[in-house]
């Protein structure tokens, strides 16, 4: 619901700055979308490269890359509200409290060895996790600002 809410918004803020036709509304929603494949895609191998037993399947994570649009709809419209200033503000905002979320209640944590057994190596854990970190931080940044030309920023030819 957030995907398609993201894209009928970003098609509504191009349609504000005088850019909008059908064309860059399809751009826009198969962009996204790429951008959702890659990041499930990267994610399970970095699960199959770390060799991390894990309970998420492809579906927990799809839903997992799916919060990301709450964070980029509400920066659309902070920049469509207060210019390219607060759009990048409630970026940086938004894309901060998605990681924190990620990595403190969003991921189940694994469970306590019993006593006496040797602990897992957290190498590999520890990477996985500050990878999908980076991932979340910087993922948002890339679909919005693709036609991020804001009303603040636009530039006139004429």
């Amino acid at each position: 619901m957030a995907f398609i809410t993201y894209v009928l918004l970003a098609g509504m803020a191009l349609g504000i700055q005088k850019r909008f036709s059908p064309e860059v509304l399809g751009l826009c929603a198969s962009t996204a979308l790429v951008w959702v494949v890659m990041e499930v895609l990267a994610l399970l191998l970095g699960v199959y490269l770390a060799t991390v037993r894990s309970d998420l399947s492809t579906f927990h994570l799809l839903a997992y890359s799916g919060y990301k649009y709450v964070g980029m709809i509400l920066s659309v419209l902070t920049g469509l509200l207060f210019g390219s200033d607060g759009y990048y503000v409630a970026l940086a905002w938004t894309s901060s409290s998605l990681m924190y979320f990620i990595v403190s209640l969003g991921l189940p944590l694994p469970p306590l060895p019993p006593a006496g057994a040797e602990p897992p190596h957290p190498g590999t854990a520890s990477v996985l996790l500050s990878s999908r970190c980076a991932l979340c931080e910087q993922q948002p940044w890339a679909p919005t600002l693709w036609g991020a030309q804001l009303p603040g920023s636009v530039s006139s030819s004429t």
